[in-house]
């Protein structure tokens, strides 16, 4: 029984469409990793920041 060469290139296109599929979804979830982690320093930043000013303004008034 012969396969024809056209079902070759069919079955080629969906493992490759797969591979692409799995890569792409691979570098998303880094790039969003990434953000979350950037968001997360800023957010702990501005709370570091008011704790200071809390502290300043605590000591400022005893």
């Amino acid at each position: 029984m012969m396969i024809p060469i056209w079902m070759y290139a069919v079955v080629a296109g969906i493992i490759i469409s797969a591979a692409m599929a799995l890569k792409t979804g691979r570098e998303e979830r880094l790039i969003e990793m990434e953000s979350i982690e950037k968001e997360g320093e800023i957010y702990i930043t501005r709370l570091e920041k008011e704790k200071e000013k809390r502290g300043l303004v605590k000591a400022a008034e005893q």
